[in-house]
């Protein structure tokens, strides 16, 4: 089994704001997979399907950010995924627009999803693709920053970004993570 959860805020306001990149590749991995995201269940919605012949489940967590484990967590215990079976998508401050780092392992680097989410796991071991969004130009709060939306220059690079994670999401279901890393962390 594979988990692949985007991490985002539901609603309007939110929606293609730089703290939503999880969201987007989710949406977009969901239409490459075939996979519909009709269930709403454990403080999101989700979908499953049969991929390469593993069982493949998205996520999109409606918790807001700073909650996203009590989602994560449950969906998780209910349908017996491993921590080395999940995969979070989410924005990173500290890479540039247009870059995708792959770990295994890590803190929350001052994330508050994933800080709800090692809360909620009991674990900093799961594997995750940080998205790029860059820092907040010089006296701009990261707040108003993250929850922004992207300029047009960066619009053109969001999708071969989005792309970029979907693909890595992809190899991720045929071939073991570390692998994945190696070959997506070089591009």
């Amino acid at each position: 089994m594979k988990l692949f959860v985007g991490l985002g805020n539901p609603g309007k306001p939110y929606e293609h704001t730089r703290h939503n990149i999880g969201f987007e590749v989710i949406d977009h991995l969901a239409v490459k997979l075939g996979i519909t995201l009709d269930q709403a269940k454990f403080k999101g919605v989700y979908g499953f399907g049969i991929v390469n012949g593993e069982k493949v489940f998205l996520l999109k967590p409606l918790t807001y950010m700073n909650l996203s484990g009590e989602s994560i967590r449950p969906l998780m215990d209910y349908y017996g995924i491993e921590d080395d079976e999940l995969t979070v998508i989410y924005d990173d401050l500290d890479l540039p627009v247009g870059k995708i780092r792959l770990r295994q392992k890590g803190s929350a680097g001052g994330h508050n999803g994933i800080k709800s989410t090692i809360a909620h796991l009991g674990t900093m071991q799961f594997n995750r693709i940080r998205v790029g969004i860059d820092r907040p130009p010089a006296g701009m709060k990261v707040p108003d920053y993250v929850l922004g939306k992207f300029s047009s220059e960066e619009q053109q690079e969001l999708q071969s970004v989005i792309e970029k994670c979907v693909n890595a999401c992809e190899a991720a279901i045929k071939e073991p993570f570390l692998q994945v890393m190696n070959q997506f962390n070089q591009s």
